[in-house]
């Protein structure tokens, strides 16, 4: 069956750099786009991030661009989320999420789109 696995989260001084990795077991990663959410207390799950299984193409939140950057490794099945210039408002438990759509990136659907989802991992960002 489809699992992701999150891990790399963790306390960060602002400024500071953390690299998030999702591990996918039960289907072969390039045929599924994944996506990196986020969400923070009190507020709407939000998109960061999305690789999609067709090209490769990566796409970005306004607010991560330039910052944050995507990544995947077929032969390891593991997608990456490289995270940069951390700020406080980056503070939030960041989910992977798994679709079997090559085009589910480029529509840019937002989180009841993604069928399977990791557990989650917290970031936190101190200032």
């Amino acid at each position: 069956q489809v699992q992701l696995v999150e891990s790399g989260g963790g306390l960060v001084q602002v400024g500071g750099s953390l690299r998030l990795s999702c591990a996918a077991s039960g289907f072969p990663l390039d045929t599924y786009s994944i996506g990196w959410f986020r969400q923070a207390p009190g507020k709407e799950r939000e998109s960061v991030s999305c690789i999609s299984s067709s090209d490769g193409s990566t796409y970005y939140a306004d607010s991560v661009k330039g910052r944050f950057t995507i990544s995947k490794d077929n032969a390891k099945n593991t997608v990456y989320l490289q995270m940069n210039s951390l700020k406080p408002e980056d503070t939030a438990v960041y989910y992977c999420a798994a679709e079997n759509s090559h085009l589910i990136c480029a529509y840019g659907s937002s989180w009841p789109s993604w069928g399977y989802w990791g557990q989650g991992t917290q970031v936190t960002v101190s200032s």
